[in-house]
C-alpha cells in the first residue's frame, strides 16, 4: 500500500515565530551519534510537510550514519504519515512514547495501554478541580487488533470539535471510553485553554497513576503512568545503543519537555524551535529558527556541513 501524505496538524493558538531565522553562530566540536525530532512544529512545516531543504539534511544525517528518530504525539491511526516523513527508515515513537515502531522491520516495540476504570478515574480527579470536561479517546484494543498500522476512527464525545478532517465515531460521554485499555485520551474544556487545564491536571493527578501533558492543540492528554517522549526514546536509543548523553533533540511543545530534559540532563544538546512554548524554550539553552523557517534543517547544515561535505 502506498504511505498517504502526512496530514497537516496545526496547533491551536499557534505560537509566534514559525517563520522567523536564527542566526546560529558557531555551535562548537559537539557532536550527536542520534537525532531525535519531534514532528507536527519542529520538523515539519505548517502544511504537515517535510520540505526539500530539510529532506537534504535528513539526508546527511543517515549518509553520515546519524540515525535520525521522529518523536510524536501521533498516534498508531497516523502511522503511514509518520513513515513518510521519516522516509519508512529507523525506530519512531508515536503517542507520546505510547507506541514505538520499527520502521524498517514493521516490528512493534512498545505499545501500552490505560485500562478503562483507571482512565476514568483520572478523568473524574480532573473534573473536580476544571469542572466538567469533553473527551476524546484513542483505543488501545483497536490499535492492538491493526498491528499498529490503524486507520481506525477516534472515539469522540459530541462537542468535542476535534480539528481534524478524519472519521471519528461520535458518541454520548458513557460510550466514550471503550471496555478495554485506551492508548490515550484528550481532554478539552469549554472555560479554560490548555495551559490552564494542564497545570490543574499535574496538581491532582498522580504520575503513578497516569502522565498528563498537552500538545499544543487546545486540549491536554491522559496518558499511561511512565508513557512521555523520554522513555518512548530510550527504546529506540537502546537498540541503536546511544546514551541520552549523545543525542541531538529538537522540541516545541510541552509533550517533548521529558526528552528535552533527559537530554539536556545526560549532557546532550537541546533545541528549541523560534515557535516553541514558553516552558520549551525556558528548559533549552539552544534555540533554532521557527519550523517554517527549516530551523531543524538550518541547525543540522550548521553542525553537520562544511562546504556541503559531513562535518562528523
Amino acid at each position: 500500500m502506498t504511505p498517504k501524505p502526512p496530514k497537516a496538524l496545526k496547533a491551536y493558538g499557534a505560537l509566534p515565530g514559525a517563520d522567523t531565522v536564527v542566526a546560529l553562530g558557531e555551535l562548537g566540536a559537539w557532536r550527536p551519534k542520534l537525532v531525535a525530532t519531534d514532528l507536527d512544529g519542529t520538523l515539519l512545516n505548517s502544511a504537515g510537510e517535510v520540505t526539500a531543504r530539510t529532506r537534504a539534511a535528513l539526508e546527511a544525517c543517515w549518509d553520515a550514519g546519524i540515525p535520525v528518530v521522529g518523536v510524536t504525539g501521533r498516534g498508531p491511526r497516523l502511522l503511514d504519515s509518520v513513515r513518510v516523513a521519516l522516509d519508512g527508515r529507523g525506530i519512531a515513537v508515536l503517542a507520546q512514547g505510547g507506541f514505538v515502531v520499527d520502521l524498517e522491520r514493521d516490528e512493534v516495540l512498545r505499545t501500552v495501554g490505560l485500562p478503562r476504570d483507571e482512565a476514568a478515574a483520572v478523568i473524574a480527579r480532573i473534573e473536580e478541580v476544571a469542572g466538567d470536561l469533553i473527551v476524546a479517546v484513542e483505543d488501545a484494543a483497536e490499535q492492538a487488533q491493526a498491528r499498529g498500522v490503524a486507520d481506525g476512527p477516534l472515539r469522540v464525545q459530541h462537542g468535542f470539535n476535534w480539528p481534524y478532517p478524519e472519521p471519528a465515531h461520535l458518541l454520548p460521554r458513557h460510550e466514550v471510553l471503550p471496555e478495554g485499555s485506551v492508548l490515550k485520551a484528550f481532554l478539552r474544556s469549554s472555560t479554560l485553554g490548555q495551559d490552564e487545564l494542564l497545570a490543574l491536571a499535574q496538581q491532582v493527578v498522580d504520575p503513578a497513576q497516569a502522565e498528563v501533558t498537552h500538545a499544543g492543540l487546545g486540549f491536554i492528554e491522559v496518558l499511561p503512568p511512565g508513557i512521555t517522549k523520554a522513555t518512548g526514546l530510550a527504546i529506540a536509543l537502546e537498540r541503536y545503543g546511544v546514551g541520552f548523553g549523545d543525542v541531538l533533540v529538537f522540541g516545541d511543545m510541552p509533550n517533548d519537555l521529558p526528552m528535552i530534559t533527559a537530554v539536556a540532563a545526560a549532557g546532550g544538546r537541546a533545541v528549541a524551535v523560534a515557535n516553541a512554548h514558553p516552558a520549551v524554550r525556558a528548559a533549552t539553552s539552544a534555540v533554532t529558527s521557527g519550523h517554517d523557517a527549516d530551523g531543524v534543517a538550518r541547525y543540522l547544515e550548521a553542525l553537520f556541513l562544511d562546504g556541503g561535505r559531513p562535518n562528523v
